[in-house]
């Protein structure tokens, strides 16, 4: 079967889904229907924003369903008359059964790792705080335990020493995108085996499994007891969102990056110290962390240097 004559419904809501649906339209792909949040009110004036893949949607004319339960009967039948063949998700909440078991080819899921690895809400963040040196995207068939289903393809995608989690959400949206658009080609070949994760772990798995779980505020305070190397990572792994953090002189520091100072150890762990001209350093188990990309509470985003300048009570 050519994949062109796939029905396709894409479910998805932020940035990272729009790659992966415009890798799909310009391929040729039949999307019938594409399902995404309502319409939320934000900022000043509380007006009513879209998400990203709405307006991306919207902009190429394709048919936009915005359902607030997913359990609606009226939603239910207006899916079912989409008649799909197959269904895709990327970047999209949890699915019913009913939702997911409705299409003949069954719903695809594009995941940031290489599951059975760092199942979960974040992993792109905890891949970078837990130091990996290497990540991946896999496509997947949902079943009803998240992130279990059989694997269809993957790809690994290598982590620098100093990426941080938006570049990697930039590089994983695009190789997600490539990666899903030639699952569907080989789907509609039949030119794909599923593999059951339990294989993937008994025959490949070199180390116990790592859980990505969603990011909490206690998550992003930087405990200054660990190493050098593991503040690094936290700090790389959260940047620029929802960042790292600790407190100077009683007001919330977000810090965006830094450098590993292993060399020169000061001060009690914990301890902040600078020049007041070019450096804030922060000490920690086995040396310190010197911020380079910072915002205090109150204040905007800056460089450490054009914070000195203007912040005294250091």
């Amino acid at each position: 079967m050519d994949y062109k004559s796939l029905r396709i419904v894409f479910l998805g809501t932020p940035d990272f889904a729009v790659a992966s649906l415009d890798k799909l339209i310009k391929a040729g792909c039949n999307v019938v229907g594409v399902i995404t949040a309502p319409d939320k009110p934000a900022g000043r004036g509380m007006t009513l924003q879209q998400s990203a893949v709405k307006k991306y949607a919207v902009e190429n004319n394709l048919n936009v369903l915005q359902p607030d339960k997913l359990k609606n009967p009226d939603f239910i039948n207006e899916l079912k008359a989409l008649n799909a063949d197959l269904q895709i998700v990327v970047a999209f909440r949890m699915l019913p059964e009913i939702v997911w078991n409705m299409s003949p080819l069954g719903t695809v899921n594009v995941h940031g790792s290489l599951l059975p690895q760092y199942r979960g809400a974040a992993p792109i963040n905890w891949a970078i705080i837990n130091g990996e040196k290497y990540t991946g995207v896999t496509t997947f068939k949902l079943k009803h335990e998240i992130d279990t289903g059989n694997i269809l393809l993957q790809d690994k995608i290598e982590i620098t020493e100093s990426m941080t989690a938006s570049e990697l959400h930039d590089i994983m949206k695009e190789v997600g995108a490539t990666l899903l658009l030639k699952t569907v080609e080989s789907l509609a070949n039949k030119a794909i085996e599923e593999v059951e994760q339990n294989e993937t772990i008994n025959d490949k798995q070199e180390k116990a499994l790592m859980h990505a779980p969603k990011l909490f505020t206690e998550t992003c305070q930087i405990d200054f007891n660990k190493t050098v190397d593991e503040v690094y990572n936290l700090v790389r792994g959260l940047s620029p969102y929802p960042a790292a953090f600790t407190f100077l002189n009683n007001k919330k520091l977000k810090i965006f990056s830094c450098e590993k100072d292993i060399e020169n150890p000061q001060g009690s762990i914990g301890k902040h110290f600078t020049d007041s001209k070019n450096y804030l350093k922060f000490a920690c188990s086995n040396g310190c962390i010197s911020v380079t990309d910072l915002q205090l509470e109150g204040k905007k985003r800056m460089s450490v240097e054009e914070f000195l300048r203007g912040y005294r009570d250091v």
